[in-house]
């Protein structure tokens, strides 16, 4: 059976070039720590890969400071603090906040106080992009790097949080992006890696394929190839749409991440969709990967103001530029056809 991945906001396949660049960084024995030679070539991969980052970002200027992922770069700046942050983030933010940030029913969240508050850029399970507010304390950035276009310094944003394998780089490695001048007390204690921020010898291979990665995710979006996605991101929300008439798109009213389709099919669960396009060849997923396999409706969708029966119904679509109209007009076909068994079994 041939495999279609539709999954894309819980992890990309690795990039060819970040594969090549991290196969490069291992060949480099040094500790970008250490003074001799070996040790200033690895530093000096360490800080072009800095400056990568920082460019495809739009962050030239602003503090980079590598991390494990967007956790850790949540927790850096949030752990310890009182910050409003909306029911719809992550749980990577939500678990250091007050989610009670009002949202609307297109998943739009209001900020009365930006300094002290958190919000997403995108939403990563109904694709919602926000009008970040300027002064805002921090921002997730994971899921909109890559997929459109930002920067970072036009942002107004205090501190930033990315991930690497959100845009075809290795698991296990992110960046704190932080506005120039901005004092945060160490989360990880030991040595002055980092510039002090964040203890412990850098993942010199991950970070190299880190850069690697943000750059080619750059180049594509300046080529417009999230633009195409878009397009059959759309045709495929109307054959769906067509095929179950009573089926909602949730935050279909905002600018949406141009992959990402979140559709509610009230009564038919999201996870026993899940399996069933398994079993049909495709990978697709009942929302956020960290909350996978917890059987209980998606927050963010009960703060859109969807009840527990169409919440627990949802099914995210995560599309990448490789995927075609053929694969998409597959798995409509196959969603079709688990959708009629399901409709002729309960009336």
């Amino acid at each position: 059976m041939n495999r279609h991945y539709l999954d894309w906001n819980a992890t990309t396949p690795l990039r060819p070039e970040a594969r090549a660049a991290m196969i490069a960084a291992m060949d480099l024995p040094g500790n970008p720590s250490s003074v001799h030679a070996e040790g200033r070539a690895a530093r000096m991969l360490l800080e072009r890969s800095r400056e990568q980052l920082a460019a495809a970002l739009g962050a030239e200027g602003a503090d980079v400071i590598f991390t494990s992922g967007t956790t850790e770069a949540a927790a850096m700046v949030l752990a310890g603090r009182k910050i409003a942050c909306a029911p719809t983030e992550h749980s990577a933010v939500k678990v250091w906040c007050d989610p009670s940030l009002a949202v609307d029913a297109d998943g739009i969240v209001t900020v009365p106080d930006p300094a002290q508050s958190s919000l997403q850029l995108a939403n990563n399970e109904t694709g919602v992009v926000q009008d970040l507010p300027d002064g805002l304390g921090s921002s997730d950035l994971t899921q909109a790097f890559g997929k459109i276009p930002f920067a970072f310094n036009w942002l107004g944003v205090t501190a930033g949080f990315v991930s690497a394998h959100k845009l075809g780089g290795p698991k296990g490695v992110g960046a704190l992006i932080l506005k120039k001048g901005t004092d945060i007390p160490a989360l990880i204690r030991g040595g002055g890696q980092e510039q002090g921020r964040r203890a412990g010898t850098e993942n010199l291979i991950g970070i190299a394929g880190f850069a690697a990665a943000a750059a080619a995710a750059q180049a594509e979006l300046e080529a417009g190839m999230w633009d195409q996605v878009a397009a059959r991101r759309d045709a495929l929300e109307a054959r769906l749409l067509d095929i179950a008439p009573g089926a909602r798109i949730a935050g279909k009213g905002a600018r949406r991440l141009p992959n990402t389709t979140c559709i509610l099919t009230s009564g038919w669960k999201g996870e026993t969709q899940v399996m069933q396009m398994d079993l049909a060849g495709f990978a697709v997923s009942a929302g956020s990967a960290c909350s996978s396999g917890k059987v209980r409706a998606s927050g963010a969708l009960q703060a859109m103001g969807y009840g527990d029966d169409e919440a627990q119904s949802a099914i995210r679509i995560s599309i990448s530029p490789a995927l075609g109209e053929d694969q998409m007009n597959r798995f409509a076909d196959a969603w079709e056809s688990a959708y009629s068994r399901w409709r002729d079994r309960n009336g």
